[in-house]
């Protein structure tokens, strides 16, 4: 037989190679440690498998996404494994790589405990240790049923699969593509040294070559999970993991981790008496407190200003509508099951809206306009309310009642491109106002393979080139994320990076071509020639919801908010009782200037005063002893524990000020 010609495709470029028949993928890259596996004509595959003649073939290195899907993927084999050899009456279900980490479903007899988790990741010590071997092969579907009779889940996804003849089953299961690819079914043994079976599962991978490439790893939680994700079917027991290239990033997510959890907003809201969720109001509807009252109307004054300054005018609409108004605007068909049921009032069903848009179109219909007008910008706080499933809920960053700071501007075809310019300027302004500056762009476009995208082809590829020749001016990094547009039109999503690095959708800009047409809300501006021609919708949410995006606050900032935004921006501390009026008086003085300003009088020592206004995270403190008083000063204390004594009183007031109308963080 002939070599056989094949192209490596790397950093180097496109290498023609010239190999000999039989030769497999991981022969190419033997001297490559970090290469787990290969992506031969597009499509990824295990380093075991055999090389054509003609074929593209791609090292895909253990720490690149897809490298450490295949990582994680394996690892979730490795606990899948120990968990069946310590349990051997578990039942399998399925067990994808994840964000950061894997996770894998079981049925058993009795939740795990932490001590099982132990025993479970010191099982997979083992296995790793021992090196065993991923080993495809395919199968046929009645096979497939004989091999894994005892697994009835597993024999669920194969049911699913054949009788979507042949065409996969994504989307059918949580994760249920990761075990079950398009076309055949295949199973991966983990083969000891010896070449005898350890054990097996429904997979169409790609893996690791063996165990001992799985670095580092550790077990993280176990938590209940409804089978496929649907509460009518059984509860499952859930196993997350965690694993990485090198036990430093195994280390540096562990820390990460661990910061995240110092920062986790919903804890600050408890303990800075911020928010809190009252289970007689229900899940998901948060109520604000005095304090988190104070960031959250600093943030409406915000937005409301540099709406105005924008060329945006201020609406109101009402929480319902009738019902037939979300039939009008599509989201009753495309959106029902986000939408919370139907209130019968005086024998007509209304509902309480999810969106603000359909009014702010009614509002732009309510008389004719002019090109003159466009494009004609409406902005309003715009409760909202959305059916969230209880699973979902996440403190103030998933809620089901919040405000958005909604806008929508109506502009001719030939404005849309200036107009998203400058709304996406606005958003990245607004949020370096807000401390975050480590932006990337996300283009979410409509899946051609779905149904629930409306509009023509051309419509929507006009849409999207706007879209993304805009953001492409930006200069900031641009990610697709296919099928993700809303079911009107295509947009841009920022995300944004916090402190930890930590990315969060905030903003977005839809382009909407779908509403104001004469199938939706009928909407006309009067052209220059006289014609009546419709108008491009372009929907916008700078914080997205106030909810969500003061709860990325409290993270980023870890509660220390800036002193802008802080709920009370200093406190003053009596060294002794005596010193407490000359703080009253001091502090009038302060709230003339707009400071937000309290007096600890509390009984306490002023070490343990100094200690609750650290805690509390209040920017500055003013500490008054004897000195202080006859000298008209104050000590000036920053809440980093820098201290500055005998500063003069009118040098402290401005120090804050100047400090508040930064918006710099101390």
């Amino acid at each position: 037989m002939s070599d056989l010609t094949i192209s490596i495709v790397d950093g180097e470029g496109v290498r023609p190679t010239t190999v000999e028949p039989g030769t497999k993928a991981w022969q190419l890259f033997a001297e490559t440690p970090e290469v787990v596996a290969a992506r031969i004509d597009g499509e990824l595959k295990d380093l075991s498998a055999d090389l054509v003649d003609g074929q593209s073939v791609e090292p895909v290195a253990i720490d690149s996404p897809d490298g450490l899907d295949i990582l994680r993927h394996s690892a979730a084999h490795v606990m899948a494994q120990a968990v069946q050899e310590l349990f051997p009456a578990a039942k399998l279900g399925i067990g994808p790589p994840i964000t950061d980490g894997f996770y894998y479903d079981f049925d058993v007899e009795e939740p795990f405990k932490p001590e099982d988790l132990d025993a479970i990741e010191s099982r997979m010590r083992k296995i790793v240790k021992e090196g065993q071997k991923f080993s495809r092969r395919e199968i046929s579907d009645d096979d497939a049923r004989e091999e894994l009779s005892e697994e009835p889940y597993k024999l669920e996804l194969i049911g699913l699969k054949s009788s979507a003849d042949g065409a996969g089953i994504e989307g059918a299961a949580e994760g249920a593509s990761v075990e079950v690819g398009d076309g055949g079914l295949s199973i991966y043994d983990n083969l000891k040294r010896d070449g005898s079976l350890a054990w097996k599962d429904l997979c169409r991978g790609p893996h690791l070559p063996t165990t001992k490439r799985i670095p580092a790893f550790k077990l993280m939680r176990s938590a209940a999970a409804y089978w496929r994700g649907d509460e009518k079917n059984k509860q499952l027991q859930r196993i997350y993991g965690t694993a990485w290239p090198t036990k430093e990033a195994l280390e540096e997510h562990l820390h990460r981790i661990e910061e995240a959890q110092r920062r986790d907003h919903r804890r600050l809201g408890t303990e800075l008496d911020l928010f809190s969720f009252p289970d007689e109001i229900g899940s998901g509807l948060p109520v604000f407190h005095p304090k988190g009252g104070v960031i959250k109307r600093e943030m409406e004054d915000y937005v409301r200003r540099r709406h105005i300054e924008e060329g945006f005018e201020y609406v109101g609409t009402p929480h319902v509508a009738k019902e037939g108004l979300f039939y009008t605007s599509g989201h009753l068909p495309y959106y029902g099951e986000g939408m919370f049921p139907a209130l019968d009032l005086d024998g007509q069903e209304y509902r309480l809206k999810a969106m603000n848009c359909p009014m702010h179109n009614l509002i732009f219909r309510s008389r004719q306009r002019s090109y003159r007008e466009l494009p004609l910008r409406l902005f309003e706080f715009g409760h909202v309310y959305r059916n969230e499933k209880s699973g979902v809920i996440h403190g103030l960053t998933r809620v089901r009642g919040f405000a958005q700071d909604d806008s929508h501007s109506y502009v001719t075809p030939e404005q849309a491109p200036d107009e998203i310019r400058h709304l996406l300027h606005f958003v990245l302004s607004l949020l370096k106002d807000f401390g975050l500056d480590d932006f990337y762009l996300e283009l979410s476009t409509r899946d051609d393979t779905k149904d629930k995208f409306i509009g023509s082809d051309e419509e929507w590829a006009v849409a999207t080139q706007v879209l993304s020749d805009v953001a492409t001016e930006t200069g900031l990094e641009l990610v697709p994320d296919p099928g993700g547009a809303a079911y009107y039109g295509p947009k841009i999503s920022v995300q944004a990076r916090d402190a930890i690095g930590r990315s969060w959708q905030m903003s977005t800009i839809q382009y909407d071509f779908n509403m104001p047409s004469a199938d939706r809300f009928n909407l006309e501006y009067v052209a220059s020639d006289g014609t009546r021609q419709q108008p491009v919708m372009i929907h916008s949410a700078k914080f997205g919801s106030i909810e969500r995006f003061l709860g990325v606050l409290v993270e980023h900032y870890a509660g220390a908010f800036p002193p802008w935004l802080a709920p009370v921006q200093a406190v003053g501390i009596p060294v002794a009782e005596r010193h407490e009026d000359y703080l009253y008086t001091l502090g009038q003085r302060l709230k003339g200037a707009g400071i937000r300003f309290e007096v600890d009088s509390s009984d306490e020592r002023m070490q343990k005063k100094i200690r609750t206004a650290q805690t509390q995270k209040i920017p500055f403190m003013l500490i008054v002893g004897d000195n202080d008083v006859e000298n008209d000063a104050v000590s000036f204390r920053y809440r980093n524990g820098d201290q500055e004594n005998g500063v003069p009183v009118d040098e402290a007031v401005t120090r804050i000020l100047e400090a508040i109308a930064s918006r710099a963080q101390v």
